[in-house]
């Protein structure tokens, strides 16, 4: 297969030339070999949405074994913001890799972990005093902001939202809202959680403001609940595979004001929103709100296994010693890697970088929108765009539609991903180091795919 679209002279990043270059078809003969390894030795319910096997990435591309180089506008589904390979990670993992890989913090201690918690105190909204416990991934971090506000509040009940996704736990699947995949077959599941109405702009019947919207989830609860019931509220302020749905403005504070009220734990689950991916460096900034308790994992480490709960010192020292923790939470691996990215997030201003991809985006998207009827819906904050593709003239969900462009991108060399209780959302998750070249080049193909040319 000839190239489709290369530049002459295309931008190179830490030596990886970024340019979309497709030499053979998607996916490719060693690609192909490995999926069917794959197939024979790994478990079926770990899927793949698009079996082409990487063996480098960086900046804003993917390249993978038989040589395409692909655009990402996945990310790792919001890992990679500071890009694949970061030097100052790849630098800071080396040096901590050379002297020791583990210990457990728990048993013998080092600074890695401190350095972590103080930087997440720095950067967490609020300037209230406090302490954070790190852990392996998003799912743990919000099993444990929910163990820490039950401690610290004696109470039981836990309140997530229509859409929400919080993890593949026992409990967090109890608090996800979508059964297929994550749900199907695995229940009984934890008890005491109670799901509440969500804003969801496009999908009301008719306009209701983000107060109104709040007032209608809180009635819910008052009436299903009670709120001296109610140990946490735990929400994502934009959701991810819920369907990037944005709640309409004053719905979040709304709801963290009845919170404050009513001795309730306000958890924000920034899990995919946070380290500079909605254009701020935690989602909440964009209202203003100051949660009790935030999750964070994804993009806190470049791409290392690492997460964390950070919240008011006093409902974090509510625990008692030994109750949070566990053998490989903030390795120094993980840590370091950590600790390199925030600095690359700092340094290299991705925040703005991240809100500067998102006018660009939503710009494009909403002409593409123009055009096209089956765009129902153009939403998102700085480098996390979606568009929700329906019926024209209705809003009636279209999943199929959304696979086909998808799958469309996927093969002209630009990785998309799907998401949405209905699955007919796409979302775009650039990089937030992507070259501006590369990302309009990414939109060029879409704008193909959505026309099914």
């Amino acid at each position: 297969m000839t190239d489709l679209r290369e530049s002459s002279v295309p931008a190179v990043v830490d030596g990886l030339p970024q340019r979309r270059r497709l030499v053979t078809e998607i996916p490719g003969p060693r690609s192909r070999e490995l999926h069917a390894r794959k197939l024979a030795a790994v478990a079926d319910g770990v899927g793949t949405t698009l079996p082409v096997y990487i063996e480098r990435a960086g900046g804003g591309v993917l390249v993978d074994v038989d040589g395409n180089s692909m655009i990402d506008l996945g990310s790792g589904i919001a890992v990679v913001n500071v890009g694949n390979a970061n030097p100052r990670v790849a630098a800071r993992v080396s040096e901590q890799v050379q002297r020791f890989t583990h210990t457990c913090f728990m048993v013998t201690p080092y600074a890695g972990y401190v350095e972590v918690c103080e930087a997440l105190a720095r950067l967490t909204p609020g300037d209230h005093a406090k302490k954070s416990a790190l852990f392996n991934s998003g799912a743990e971090a919000v099993e444990n902001a929910v163990k820490i506000a039950r401690v610290a509040t004696g109470r039981d009940a836990v309140v997530v939202f229509d859409h929400a996704y919080h993890g593949r736990t026992n409990l967090t699947m109890a608090m996800t809202a979508k059964s297929m995949p994550y749900k199907h077959g695995f229940g009984p599941f934890a008890g005491e959680v109670y799901r509440a109405p969500m804003s969801y702009p496009f999908r009301e019947p008719a306009p209701v403001s983000g107060v109104e919207a709040a007032r209608r989830a809180i009635s819910v609860i008052d009436k299903q609940v009670g709120a001296d019931e109610v140990a946490c509220v735990v929400i994502e302020p934009i959701q991810g595979e819920g369907g990037f749905v944005v709640p309409a403005p004053g719905f979040l504070p709304t709801i963290a004001q009845w919170c404050s009220e009513n001795g309730i734990v306000f958890v924000a689950d920034e899990i995919q929103t946070g380290f500079g991916r909605t254009g701020s460096v935690f989602a909440c900034e964009h209202e203003g709100v100051v949660p009790d308790l935030i999750t964070v994992a994804k993009g806190i480490a470049g791409g290392l296994p690492l997460a964390a709960v950070t919240g008011r010192a006093e409902l974090m020292d509510a625990v008692h010693v030994g109750g949070l923790g566990g053998t490989y939470g903030g390795n120094p691996v993980a840590c370091a890697a950590a600790l390199a990215s925030i600095e690359s997030l700092e340094q290299d201003g991705l925040a703005g970088r991240a809100a500067a991809i998102g006018e660009t985006m939503l710009a494009r998207l909403a002409e593409l929108a123009a055009k096209h009827p089956k765009i129902g819906d153009v939403r998102g904050r700085g480098a996390m765009v979606a568009i929700e593709l329906v019926t024209p003239g209705t809003t009636d969900p279209d999943p199929a539609e959304a696979a086909r462009i998808s799958a469309a991108c996927h093969q002209q060399g630009v990785l998309t991903l799907t998401c949405g209780t209905f699955g007919n959302v796409l979302r775009f998750l650039p990089p937030l180091v992507i070259e501006d070249a590369l990302l309009a080049e990414a939109l060029d193909v879409l704008e193909t795919a959505v026309a099914g040319q």
